[in-house]
């Protein structure tokens, strides 16, 4: 990217003057993309308020990233991201709980967005098979 951005906090949810800070984005940015990328559906709580959740912030920095830094358009930002999301699904197609993951080619840049030390990183599909054989074990019980 192009502007540094801040570190994106250990949190659950985020209001949308949060993300707009963590994205460099102002608010009414975030409520054009919503209706722009299908794929952004922030929660809505009482008052209509939005939060989002970390995977939402990091799809929005991918966003940013193809808008402003790459220099897509509205629409061809809305086809790479469906290619990313069709090509990494196809991938992890192996197992059935595809639906809402945050997806690698969707991490903008894990170590740093995390604030996790720079030696380690994380795989997200090796993670992913531990947890299918924890659950494995767990459901022998």
């Amino acid at each position: 990217m192009g502007t540094t951005l801040p570190s994106i906090p250990a949190k659950r949810y985020f209001t949308i003057g949060e993300v707009a800070e963590l994205c460099g984005v102002k608010p009414h940015v975030l409520r054009y993309w919503e209706q722009e990328f299908t794929q952004l559906r922030p929660m809505k709580r009482r008052g209509n308020r939005r939060y989002y959740q970390h995977h939402e912030v990091l799809m929005i920095r991918r966003i940013r990233d193809l808008l402003y830094d790459q220099g897509f358009t509205i629409s061809g930002a809305r086809n790479k991201l469906q290619e990313l999301v069709h090509t990494d699904r196809s991938e992890v197609a192996g197992d059935q709980l595809v639906a809402d993951v945050v997806l690698p080619s969707m991490v903008v840049d894990t170590a740093r967005d995390l604030s996790i030390a720079p030696g380690l990183m994380l795989d997200p599909l090796a993670m992913r098979k531990e947890l299918f054989e924890i659950r494995a074990l767990l459901s022998l019980n």
